[in-house]
């Protein structure tokens, strides 16, 4: 940064941003308990004498969302707790998702979905536009609850993910959480899909158990979107207990990327951390391959702009995107914002002292990773045109390509 260039920090909050990957907060309060479960990735209480408020998640809470209630930074976790329940959860969500610069939130809907905001709701709330994410796995499970047999499954599932595709405008899948991301990336044949869902159907029937952890299935679901050339995100990396870490590196989807790079779907690689360089080498690679460190800004807090500036590292400037993953807490959307945004201007400065970047590029940098790239992948400013605030009308199939993987990216 020259000595006359302003540092980034003093304009990045007026950068505007598209999480691209969120889910719905709750509507209603919550005991200590709860809110600790909210702000962890474990699935289980912290040992006894001992508190979730203690890590860098728990940090960042008391120190910048406390004083959005009203509290002076570095409030107890007892007093934080005290003050969110006599706002209340309605006054607790505007005040820590309001104002903070977004400018749409593109929700997925697939984990308890009825126990958070809609879409529509988190867009209210949030002064935001809103669109809708779906949950590949979950279309199956909601066809084989409602008795689809297996001879009908296939033009099912295609009728209704064409259906939600008329207004949500990308796709999610939880494969790492299922089967881990080392499957079989080529497209099922029909009479294999047909003879899995049958068996997993029929299974889930007998035990009164409908969650989707057959591969055939999954990727069967996956092919689906790709041909009708959707943005497609992937969970990746750091999650709760139910993943196996090490089958979640976005290196195991790569012969999955070759075989779709013409299809016109676009890979959006979630989270990412700790493979968040592995994630910015495919991005760097494959032209249909985007990612973001959604979660792990969070959860990373005070250090968040190290993994931020580590992202971009490989990354194309038009390849990385903003995501909070945010779910149930708005602590989360208001962090998300407030540590991407700062370690986004860390890195702007520490780029720009060391190499004179004119601040015209460090803030063309900084509107492409914050909201451009996300407006221009998932066709928001066709949503706006169309003035339906969030929803589109899903682009037209196309013929899917299993390609031998000989092209460049340009």
């Amino acid at each position: 940064m020259t000595a006359s260039a302003p540092s980034a920090r003093t304009w990045i909050d007026r950068v505007e941003l598209v999480d691209h990957h969120c889910h719905g907060v709750l509507a209603h309060d919550v005991d200590r308990a709860a809110f600790e479960d909210l702000i962890t990735e474990s699935d289980a209480p912290a040992p006894a004498g001992t508190t979730v408020f203690d890590g860098q998640l728990g940090f960042a809470v008391r120190r910048h969302c406390a004083p959005a209630l009203g509290l002076e930074p570095f409030a107890t976790p007892e007093a934080y707790l005290a003050r969110r329940l006599e706002l209340g959860a309605d006054a607790v969500n505007r005040r820590l998702l309001s104002g903070q610069g977004y400018r749409a939130l593109l929700v997925e809907t697939g984990h308890r979905g009825d126990a958070i905001l809609s879409p529509e709701a988190m867009g209210a709330v949030a002064g935001a536009g809103f669109a809708e994410v779906v949950r590949l796995e979950r279309l199956i499970e909601e066809l084989a609850g409602a008795g689809i047999p297996a001879h009908g499954f296939r033009a099912a599932f295609g009728a209704l993910l064409d259906e939600r595709l008329r207004t949500a405008v990308g796709v999610k899948s939880i494969a790492a959480y299922r089967i881990g991301l080392d499957f079989d990336p080529a497209r099922p044949a029909d009479a294999e899909t047909d003879a899995a869902y049958a068996a997993w159907a029929a299974e889930a029937r007998a035990s009164g158990r409908v969650r989707l952890e057959d591969a055939v299935l999954i990727r069967f679901a996956i092919w689906e979107a790709v041909v009708r050339a959707v943005p497609i995100q992937f969970h990746i990396g750091f999650g709760d207990p139910d993943v196996d870490l090490h089958r979640c590196d976005p290196l195991l989807l790569t012969e999955l990327l070759r075989r779709t790079r013409r299809s016109g779907a676009s890979v959006m690689l979630l989270h990412c951390y700790p493979f968040h360089r592995e994630a910015g080498y495919l991005a760097h690679c494959f032209e249909h391959v985007y990612c973001d460190v959604g979660l792990a800004v969070n959860y990373t807090g005070s250090q968040s702009a190290q993994v931020v500036a580590e992202s971009l590292e490989l990354t194309p400037f038009h390849k990385a995107l903003y995501s909070s993953d945010a779910w149930g807490a708005p602590e989360l959307f208001h962090l998300g914002a407030l540590l991407f945004r700062r370690g986004l201007a860390e890195s702007l400065d520490r780029w720009a002292a060391a190499d004179d970047w004119p601040v015209a590029e460090q803030r063309r940098v900084a509107e492409l990773v914050a909201s451009g790239n996300a407006r221009r992948v998932y066709r928001l400013d066709e949503v706006e045109t169309a003035g339906t605030r969030g929803a589109g009308e899903a682009p037209a199939p196309a013929e899917a390509c299993e390609t031998d993987g000989d092209a460049e990216d340009a």
